[in-house]
């Protein structure tokens, strides 16, 4: 399968897509076509990385990862991603556990297959030259899994760009502890400056020549893919037990993980309904309200993860769906501020007993708002994307309990944190890689 940009420019195979990020023309690239599967195409697959392998295989048709596509979904998503049943009068409600991954947060699954499938890349010396700088800026999670994604690789290095002081301190300690190949940059600024300098980074001839620049972001196709496998992996879990099929809540804030459950539906998973759950950043809440796109700078919110002003996967929404009339007709949009979302941290406490981190909690409030006869007609899926111990400053205090870290968070906890502070200049990242 080839990639063309969304903005109609150079059309490239998956490797030049995976290794690129990023179009010439600025835009991002995407499938030239989405396959159609049957839920029968899924029989017998019942591991994250089976059904994986066999939703991405038209993708990877033709390209020299075809024949390791298995391999690389064996050795990306090796941990389980379970729908915990929280309601089952009804339809009923379920939450999908994607903190389950090594950084306990759902970034783990674009990371992880993004690091193997690279170094596969890499390794085969058509497509990249080693070594290879791939620039991620983060609003919480996703640095955390690429520095862990990569940590190690042969042939790679990772910068990691994130807003100084607008991360919790668990999630901070996870972008700035792995050393090596990593180097973490803490940028005076929002996420919006973050993103900004990795785009002005690969909009860069000369820095590009000179270090072989790459994205691990979301703008990165390679990353979105596999996000589409859980969704599907979730929907059929409960169609196979119901012979119906699933709406979701999906907290988003670059709108990756919305995107990624729409192209699982467009491609014939058992999906219906998607509500995407936002904080107090509203741009895609207040596109779908009044048809007009407004980037604005980001808001810090409790959500950190999710604070995202100007959400560059919008492009892509656009591109295969049009314009909002028609995004209307596949997706809504609400947004929960920080008020709520306490209120939704300590008011499923006291329902299930659960702490819940507080994106997941943005999803748990939207669905607790529909209306009645909405919330009866089918079952529903939140997305929990990360474990509430890694937003242990937040969540602690409203519970007043002590939240354990997963095993393998409580292990990059001991290890010590080392970054650097820099302007929101291209020049500082330039300094740092050179």
């Amino acid at each position: 399968m080839k990639f063309p940009t969304t903005r109609e420019g150079q059309v490239v195979a998956l490797e030049q897509a995976i290794m690129s990020g990023t179009a010439p023309d600025g835009g991002l690239y995407v499938p030239e076509a989405l396959p159609s599967f049957t839920t029968a195409d899924f029989d017998s697959l019942e591991t994250l990385s089976d059904v994986a392998a066999r939703l991405l295989q038209p993708f990877f048709a033709g390209s020299s990862l075809e024949t390791e596509l298995a391999g690389i979904c064996s050795a990306a998503l090796n941990f389980p991603a379970p729908l915990r049943v929280l309601e089952d009068n009804g339809p009923g409600l379920s939450v999908l556990e994607m903190f389950h991954g090594p950084t306990a947060a759902f970034k783990d699954v674009g990371a992880r297959f993004l690091a193997e499938a690279m170094v596969r890349i890499i390794r085969a010396g058509r497509y990249a030259q080693p070594p290879v700088t791939i620039i991620v800026a983060t609003s919480g999670d996703t640095g955390g899994a690429v520095a862990a994604a990569y940590h190690g690789k042969s042939g790679t290095r990772v910068v990691v760009l994130f807003p100084d002081g607008r991360v919790s301190p668990r999630q901070q300690h996870q972008l700035t502890c792995w050393g090596d190949n990593i180097i973490s940059l803490a940028v005076r600024g929002e996420f919006d400056d973050c993103q900004r300098l990795a785009k002005e980074a690969f909009a860069d001839k000369k820095l590009n020549a000179a270090h072989n620049l790459c994205s691990a972001n979301s703008i990165n196709v390679g990353r979105l893919l596999p996000q589409a496998a859980y969704f599907a992996m979730a929907s059929l879990e409960h169609y196979r037990q119901t012979g119906d099929s699933t709406n979701f809540v999906v907290p988003t804030g670059n709108l990756g993980n919305g995107l990624a459950c729409v192209w699982a539906k467009r491609m014939g998973l058992p999906i219906d309904r998607i509500v995407l759950a936002t904080n107090a950043n509203m741009t895609i809440p207040d596109f779908l309200a009044t048809g007009d796109w407004m980037p604005r700078v980001s808001r810090s919110t409790l959500a950190s993860a999710m604070d995202v002003g100007d959400p560059s996967n919008m492009e892509r929404l656009r591109a295969l769906c049009g314009d909002a009339d028609q995004i209307r007709k596949v997706v809504s949009a609400y947004s929960v501020d920080d008020d709520l979302i306490r209120a939704t941290i300590c008011d499923e406490y006291m329902r299930h007993g659960i702490a819940w981190c507080p994106h997941t909690a943005t999803g748990l409030h939207i669905y607790r708002q529909l209306p009645r006869h909405e919330r009866a007609e089918r079952h529903w899926v939140v997305v929990a994307t990360a474990h509430a111990a890694k937003f242990d400053t937040i969540v602690e205090p409203l519970l007043g309990i002590k939240i354990d870290p997963p095993a393998e968070l409580a292990e990059l906890l001991d290890w010590p944190s080392r970054f650097e502070t820099i302007d929101a200049d291209l020049g500082e990242i330039e300094r740092a890689i050179s």
